[in-house]
């Protein structure tokens, strides 16, 4: 379910709901009482209320990048994701879908609303362009958004650099479904295999914000697509002992591939850990 925020002063409450603003839309906050939907206008308004600006470090350059990247993601590779989460994948979504009050019958509402969110997802996706393609040429279109992310953050500890903006929130967010809501999707296997920097980006963020937060998938398989059954190497997720199936670095893959990327830098630290100082790191890097 989507979320809205409903803030006096703070702290602020999540309600989880099936509640839509006026204008019908997802997300939406109500703040002292006025009420504002969509997500660049709720940070606009944020920004204006609480004096916060994640992006007050970002150039004119930069912030032209972040804000074409965020619509990328938001009204591209969303429905890429949606598409696998509500048609592709229907059957494992339904399975993680948690629903209040449906008591011996939880079951079959389950269905129901995966069935018509399916419908409904289907019909959006029409009107939107990107449904009139075929599954395989939708899953194109998301491998090369994702290797678009991946290419774009690089070794870098966030999208724009050492310090998070506003874009990271935005990439997390749809990334995060590919991590850990999709299993066994072509989203998952490329994310947790080639593109394995934008793991790292994840794991990252996700230590950072909520440490608390426990996946029951935490010991996760990551390869390479060239694996094969009997080499694929199962590490757990906390460790991140996995960039190379060679244990070399002589072998140069493809331009857009980080399957092959290091954990440490040259101090030791992790790379996902959300201290590291990638200014030093690439320093170092450019000395070598």
């Amino acid at each position: 379910m989507e979320t809205y925020l409903r803030m006096a002063d703070l702290p602020y409450q999540n309600y989880f709901g099936g509640k839509l603003s006026a204008q019908g839309k997802m997300p939406w906050i109500e703040y002292n009482h006025e009420k504002v939907s969509g997500t660049e206008f709720i940070i606009d308004f944020l920004e204006e209320k609480l004096g916060v600006n994640l992006n007050k470090h970002l150039g004119p350059h930069e912030r032209a990048v972040s804000r074409a990247v965020t619509k990328m993601v938001e009204e591209h590779f969303y429905w890429t994701l949606a598409y696998c989460q509500w048609v592709d994948n229907l059957n494992e979504t339904r399975k993680m879908l948690s629903l209040s009050g449906g008591g011996p019958f939880s079951n079959l509402l389950r269905w129901v609303v995966c069935h018509i969110t399916k419908g409904i997802v289907k019909r959006e996706m029409h009107g939107h362009g990107i449904g009139r393609f075929s599954e395989e040429e939708i899953y194109m279109l998301m491998e090369k958004d994702m290797r678009s992310l991946a290419g774009l953050l690089g070794d870098k500890k966030y999208i724009m650099g050492p310090k998070l903006s506003t874009l990271d929130a935005t990439v997390f967010g749809h990334l995060a479904q590919a991590m850990w809501t999709l299993p066994g999707t072509r989203p998952e296997r490329l994310i947790k295999g080639e593109l394995i920097n934008l793991a790292m980006y994840c794991e990252r963020i996700r230590r950072k914000f909520w440490p608390e937060w426990h996946h029951d998938d935490d010991n996760t398989i990551y390869e390479s697509e060239e694996s094969s059954e009997g080499s694929k190497t199962h590490t757990p997720l906390l460790d991140f002992s996995f960039y190379s199936r060679t244990e070399t670095f002589e072998d140069e893959g493809a331009e857009n591939s980080f399957s092959r990327t290091p954990d440490t830098d040259f101090t030791g630290h992790s790379l996902f850990d959300s201290d590291v100082d990638m200014d030093d790191y690439t320093d170092h890097e450019q000395c070598k």
